[in-house]
């Protein structure tokens, strides 16, 4: 765990739920460091451009949104969703300027599922070199938006949250609420992975020991967990009548900044009188999670050795690995090879 971090690029992160940015809207976020306007047309488009005008460098976000055009609130130059200079009202009649030279850089943005997705291409490629891989979907539910959005931040660089939430072995130490563990014995655990697109998957199975939250869904309730890069988990729970489903993702603000946002979608319409109840149950779970990395960020300002140990830290393994080969791939052209191999994994929990 000693390799240097860096954050990937030329992949599709989460940006920000649908629900948040209404037409004629606009909000400023910052993603892998970068400043990045987010805007709906009156049309209902979305579309993300670069915090910053050429002028003076000025954040966008600071001027005003007609719902079709972004205006600068230092000297009123206009660009169009696509980031296209529209006006300049300083020049006169005889001016004879292009005003594409003066374009705001603009990011590939898709709207999926309720869910607004941004690509981040690298700095040193031009956008018709990027392969645009697939945005994230969940099968079997449509385009329907999710039932309930939980957004937290973690005080961490982005690899340590995701080897934290991936980890099978802290619930026991982290996660003691009534509803989901108690103090007791560890039980032993043997799931069985196989290599996904740009990921890996955790074969669907049956629990055998379930919590409140899948007791309720009826039935005999069977997971699948999917990991695929950048940073996106989705975790389905079916019986033979429902659907619940959980997708995490997380997007990298800063290298001491990682924002976590956990979409829940379900199918039993039952559930959502109780939205309320679910999530004061996420926000614990989160909490539980987000204290344990502050504690973590204490010992590592000493920078200390850290290990991954057999099986129980494997998916933290294949996680960098992952992210190395995609970089890897990324910098020479070649193709991705998932290094991921079929393969059982145990550990008591």
């Amino acid at each position: 765990m000693g390799e240097k971090n860096f954050f990937l690029r030329d992949l599709w992160y989460f940006a920000l739920g649908s629900a948040r940015l209404k037409p004629g809207q606009m909000m400023a976020k910052t993603i892998l460091g970068e400043p990045i306007l987010l805007g709906r047309t009156l049309k209902g488009e979305a579309f993300a451009l670069r915090d910053i005008c050429p002028h003076r460098g000025v954040p966008l976000s600071c001027g005003r949104f007609d719902g079709n055009e972004v205006e600068c609130c230092y000297h009123g130059w206009r660009f169009d969703s696509t980031g296209r200079c529209t006006d300049i009202p300083s020049l006169t009649q005889d001016h004879d300027l292009d005003l594409s030279l003066f374009g705001v850089r603009s990011y590939p943005l898709q709207e999926v599922q309720g869910n607004l997705w941004i690509y981040i291409p690298s700095s040193d490629r031009s956008d018709a070199a990027i392969p645009k891989l697939e945005v994230p979907v969940i099968p079997d539910l449509g385009d329907r938006s999710p039932d309930l959005h939980y957004q937290v931040s973690f005080p961490c660089f982005l690899d340590h949250a995701v080897v934290g939430l991936m980890d099978p072995a802290h619930g026991p130490f982290v996660h003691r609420v009534w509803w989901w563990r108690s103090r007791g014995p560890l039980f032993e655990k043997s799931k069985t992975f196989d290599p996904s697109p740009y990921g890996f998957t955790m074969r669907r199975h049956r629990l055998l020991k379930t919590s409140l939250l899948y007791r309720i869904l009826g039935g005999v309730p069977e997971v699948e967990i999917i990991f695929r890069l950048p940073s996106v988990r989705i975790e389905t729970v079916r019986t033979s009548r429902h659907i619940l489903c959980n997708l995490t993702t997380l997007t990298p603000i800063s290298e001491t900044e990682t924002e976590v946002n956990s979409l829940f979608y379900w199918t039993a319409p039952w559930l959502s009188p109780f939205k309320s109840v679910l999530r004061s149950f996420v926000q614990t779970f989160f909490e539980q999670d987000r204290s344990v990395v502050m504690k973590q960020q204490i010992g590592l300002k000493h920078n200390p050795s850290l290990m991954l140990i057999k099986d129980a830290d494997t998916q933290a393994k294949w996680y960098y690995q992952l992210k190395s080969e995609y970089a890897r791939s990324i910098d020479s052209g070649e193709p991705f090879v998932n290094p991921v191999k079929e393969q059982v994994l145990r550990w008591r929990s």
